[in-house]
């Protein structure tokens, strides 16, 4: 006889399964915020981060000790709980109520608040005049980024100089946004009409993601970027990059692919420095070669990606602008090929 026809065996397997299945989806749960992929406010790279996670770690330790004293008193009333015999002392005992049911807690909200204050203020104390400035517009559902005095765009990426504050200007060009870098600095929102500003300094090298933290509509969660922290002598040629034409094509590929772009559909809506495409309703796409993704932070940059989002964009990040573009199947390597080597 097959045990698991039992009555028994079933519910007693059923109970278990009850008792078993919110354990397990609390470890699944769990360990999903455990990758190391994800950038975490509490492995801070900048000065304004670092802020957020100081005070982050005094609630912690904070709220421990108040735990710990609360068990502490739960234990000992359950050890020397009173003896049947042992009558109840009336009164009221004002003393312990006022020092643990207000001292304390008063101690410690002011203590908070102090801190809160002190780190408040320290975010306020942007970078100089002379500070680096860049330009963040946010779009649905992609980053426009630009310098002021530099005729270029980039998209979905920026570049600071590690050990020096960046004033970083916001715009939105259409809903509610907001821009925030979990190691670098807290979020900031982008209102519609207002010019909103924030600052971002990393203390050492490294590529942090940022992503938008305001939810704004079906593809929110793709509207990642991505900021490249480098030595200042980097930073300054990728300032003269961002300025520069777009590189030539080498090969008969990438000039057929040119080509394509330019006497296509593709220059109406984005722009390459040095030929006739000047479209401003997408990205720049001068040096999409490069860039850590496409459709900031759907897909990965490589060929494969790259040709499936040119014939039909919405299969990959659906309700984006990009309509799908009527590509000819044997020009679209050509196309690809010429993307590929803007860098």
């Amino acid at each position: 006889m097959d045990t698991r026809d039992d009555p028994t065996t079933r519910s007693r397997w059923q109970r278990w399964r009850r008792h078993l299945t919110p354990v397990a989806l609390g470890g699944v749960l769990a360990s999903a915020g455990c990758t190391g992929q994800a950038p975490s406010t509490l492995d801070p790279a900048g000065v304004g981060a670092g802020r957020v996670a100081g005070l982050w770690w005094a609630l912690f330790w904070i709220s421990m000790a108040v735990f710990a004293e609360v068990m502490l008193v739960l234990l000992w009333a359950l050890v020397f709980r009173r003896r049947p015999e042992v009558r109840v002392r009336h009164g009221q005992p004002l003393r312990f109520v006022a020092v643990a049911g207000a001292g304390v807690p008063l101690v410690i909200l002011v203590t908070v608040y102090s801190l809160g204050l002190r780190d408040l203020a320290a975010l306020g104390d942007g970078p100089g005049p002379r500070a680096p400035v860049i330009e963040v517009t946010g779009h649905r559902w992609w980053w426009e980024v630009r310098v002021p005095g530099v005729a270029g765009a980039t998209a979905n990426e920026l570049h600071i100089p590690v050990g020096e504050k960046v004033r970083i200007r916001l715009r939105t060009a259409d809903v509610l946004h907001s821009f925030w870098v979990p190691q670098l600095m807290p979020k900031t929102d982008l209102i519609a009409g207002e010019e909103r500003e924030t600052w971002l300094h990393a203390e050492r090298a490294g590529r942090y993601r940022g992503q938008c933290a305001e939810y704004c509509g079906t593809q929110h969660a793709h509207m990642a970027f991505l900021v490249v922290a480098e030595p200042r002598s980097d930073f300054d040629a990728w300032l003269t990059r961002l300025g520069a034409p777009a590189p030539q094509p080498q090969t008969d590929a990438q000039r057929r692919g040119q080509q394509a772009f330019v006497q296509g559909s593709c220059a109406g809506c984005h722009a390459i420095r040095g030929t006739g495409a000047n479209g401003r309703v997408g990205p720049d796409l001068s040096d999409v070669g490069s860039r850590w993704s496409i459709g900031a932070g759907a897909v990965p940059n490589d060929g494969g990606h790259l040709g499936g989002w040119i014939a039909n964009s919405q299969t990959v990040k659906p309700g984006n602008r990009m309509p799908p573009q009527p590509v000819d199947a044997a020009r679209l390597p050509d196309l690809v090929a010429y993307l590929q080597s803007l860098t």
